[in-house]
C-alpha cells in the first residue's frame, strides 16, 4: 500500500500536469502565443539564492525590467534557487543565509514547476525578493494572494516534493562550467558574465540571432568591454564566505506582469 508521502507526491504531480496542459497549448513560458515564440530566443540562467541581498536586488532593480522593456520577447528566462547551498551527505542541505533561506529555495522552486509560465512564478520570486530587501522576508506567504497565485506550492513543500525540485538545481549548478564563485551568478547561452552581471541586457542583445530585435537594443548602447581590468564590478554572495549584508534599498512595488 502507498504511504501518505507517496500518495501525496502523486496528487502534486498531477495537479502540476494538469496545470501544464492547460497553460502550454495555448501559450508558453512568458505567456507569449506559442506561434510567436521566437525560436532564436537567448537562454537567460539565473542561479541565486533568495536571502543574498545582491540577488534580491538584481532580481527587483534589474532583471523585472526585461519585461517593461520588450527584452523578454528574445529572452528564455531560467530562475535556479540554489545558489551557494551545501548540500549533506544525507541529502539535506544547508543555505549560506540559513534554514529560513533553505525554505525560501525550496517554496521558489515548487512555485516554478507548478506555474511555469515566467510572468506567474517571476511575480512571486519578485515579491518574495523585495520583501527580503525590506527586511520583511518573513512576510513571504502574503505573495501568494499579491502575485494572484494559487497556495499549492505550500503542499509541495510539505510534502517533500520541493526537496527532490531543490536536488536537480543543485545538480545543475555544480555542474557549471567554469564552477560559479558566487551568486548571483548570470548565464547568458553558455557564457557566465560573473562580476559584470548587472549589464546582461547587452550581452543578451549581443547574442541574439534573430530578426526581431526588440528597440531596447537598438537604442541600448550595446558595448562589452573586453578587458577584465575595466570592467564594472558588481557584487557577488561568495561561496563558502561568511558576511553579515546590510539590506539594499528596495525596489518598484509588487509589479502586474
Amino acid at each position: 500500500m502507498a504511504s501518505s508521502h507517496q500518495l501525496l507526491s502523486l496528487i502534486l504531480f498531477i495537479s502540476t500536469l494538469l496545470i501544464f496542459l492547460f497553460t502550454s497549448p495555448s501559450l508558453s513560458s512568458s505567456g507569449v502565443s506559442v506561434s510567436s515564440v521566437d525560436p532564436n530566443r537567448v537562454t537567460l540562467s539565473v542561479y541565486y539564492e533568495t536571502l543574498c541581498p545582491y540577488c534580491s536586488n538584481f532580481i527587483v532593480n534589474n532583471l523585472l525590467k526585461i519585461f517593461e522593456n520588450g527584452l523578454i520577447s528574445i529572452v528564455n528566462l531560467r530562475m535556479i534557487p540554489w545558489g551557494n547551498a551545501v548540500l549533506r551527505p544525507d541529502k539535506t542541505f544547508q543555505c549560506e543565509h540559513g534554514p529560513a533561506e533553505c525554505v525560501l529555495n525550496t517554496v521558489e522552486a515548487c512555485v516554478i514547476t507548478i506555474y511555469p509560465r515566467v510572468d506567474m512564478h517571476f511575480r512571486f520570486i519578485y515579491c518574495v525578493e523585495y520583501l527580503a530587501l525590506e527586511g520583511k522576508q518573513t512576510e513571504w506567504a502574503s505573495c501568494f494572494d499579491r502575485s494572484q497565485l494559487g497556495k499549492v506550492p505550500i503542499d509541495c513543500y510539505t510534502s517533500g516534493y520541493g526537496n527532490q525540485l531543490e536536488l536537480k538545481y543543485a545538480e545543475e549548478t555544480s555542474l557549471l562550467n567554469p564552477p560559479h564563485t558566487g551568486v548571483p551568478w548570470i548565464v547568458v547561452n553558455d557564457q557566465p558574465l560573473k562580476e559584470d552581471y548587472n549589464n546582461f541586457v547587452a550581452y543578451v542583445c549581443r547574442a541574439y540571432r534573430g530578426s526581431n530585435v526588440p528597440e531596447v537594443c537598438r537604442s541600448f548602447q550595446v558595448s562589452i568591454d573586453s578587458s577584465a581590468d575595466e570592467k564594472p564590478i558588481s557584487p557577488l554572495c561568495y561561496v563558502d564566505e561568511d558576511k553579515n549584508w546590510t539590506p539594499s534599498s528596495p525596489g518598484k512595488k509588487i509589479p502586474s506582469l
